[in-house]
């Protein structure tokens, strides 16, 4: 067993938020709730740990306190050093004074604020089992040898690459990256329903959109099937694209290497089946995801309210 005496611990029921920039600005925040019962975590000293008195304070409520964007702007107006190495000076938040309600008041904001988080969470968890059980009818029609010939990707798809745009914090329309969402802007570049990948540096994610107005980044490269949009998704999903790299400093693929990659579709009347039931599938996990784009709206609207004691727990019911 290795013995740690650096960096911070933590242990089930703390919050940590991120303390050096641009994680805070982004928001990164965690409740502990993975370890085991009495297991103390260590890890990094770029995070700052909150953890509650007992009798005092309540655990998640301090994860959503600090979560409020009131509590990170003051923690971001207190960052100092030096340019893209800025960290939150710890004595500033030590030092603030707020006003803290009766611990039962806590314990019913947070209940308000959780029970909108578990919602949130559970709609995740089943849009992966929906889409695992696409993966499992892509893998029976592998399994069973229902597929044809190879032939170039290049046959089946339009592909283009995103391009650059300055990300602002507001807008009409996302601005996605490989890795999600990076900003927002009033302008879209693509509409409709679509595969993209990571180009550059994220090499090998494949995600999808569907049926939304949204801009592209240029470290994306936007596939539009045109025919067996789930059977193509799932094949490459499927693949280790990271073959393909040909970047020296960071992983690359090329337009012309995508459309060389070789594929198999089967019959039509087996494409269209699979089709139809995986188009069943994400039209619940599209449904899903609207959902939870409500919940989170709504609950980051509570929160400050909640917070700053401009709502009361007794004003919010979700009946």
């Amino acid at each position: 067993m290795v013995s740690y005496t650096g960096g911070n611990k933590f242990r089930n029921g703390d919050t940590l938020m991120a303390r050096i920039t641009p994680c805070l600005e982004n928001g990164k925040t965690a409740y502990v709730s993975i370890l085991d019962e009495d297991e103390v975590g260590f890890g990094s000293t770029e995070y700052i740990v909150f953890r509650n008195i007992e009798g005092v304070t309540d655990s998640k409520y301090i994860y959503y306190f600090v979560t409020n964007p009131w509590f990170r702007n003051i923690a971001i107006k207190s960052m100092v050093g030096s340019s893209g190495r800025q960290r939150v000076q710890l004595a500033v938040l030590e030092n603030l004074v707020v006003n803290l309600p009766p611990l039962a008041e806590q314990k019913r904001i947070a209940d308000i604020l959780g029970a909108l988080d578990d919602k949130i969470e559970l709609n995740r968890r089943i849009n992966d089992n929906l889409e695992e059980l696409g993966k499992v009818l892509y893998n029976q029609i592998l399994n069973s040898g229902y597929v044809g010939s190879q032939h170039n990707l290049g046959e089946f798809i339009d592909i283009c690459s995103g391009k650059s745009i300055k990300p602002g914090r507001k807008g009409l329309y996302p601005i996605l990256g490989a890795n999600g969402e990076i900003g927002r802007t009033n302008d879209f570049l693509f509409d409709g329903r679509f595969i993209y990948t990571g180009r550059v540096g994220t090499l090998g994610k494949i995600c999808r959109v569907e049926d939304e107005k949204v801009w592209m980044s240029d470290n994306t490269l936007v596939i539009k099937p045109r025919i067996g949009y789930n059977f193509i998704y799932f094949a490459l999903k499927n693949m280790n694209l990271y073959s393909y790299n040909v970047g020296s400093t960071q992983p690359l693929i090329r337009q012309s290497d995508m459309k060389g990659i070789k594929i198999s579709l089967p019959n039509h009347i087996i494409l269209q089946d699979f089709e139809q039931m995986c188009d069943s599938l994400f039209r619940q996990i599209n449904k899903n995801n609207k959902q939870n784009m409500i919940l989170s709206s709504l609950r980051d609207t509570l929160l400050p309210k909640l917070m700053s004691g401009e709502l009361s727990v007794e004003e919010v019911s979700f009946d």
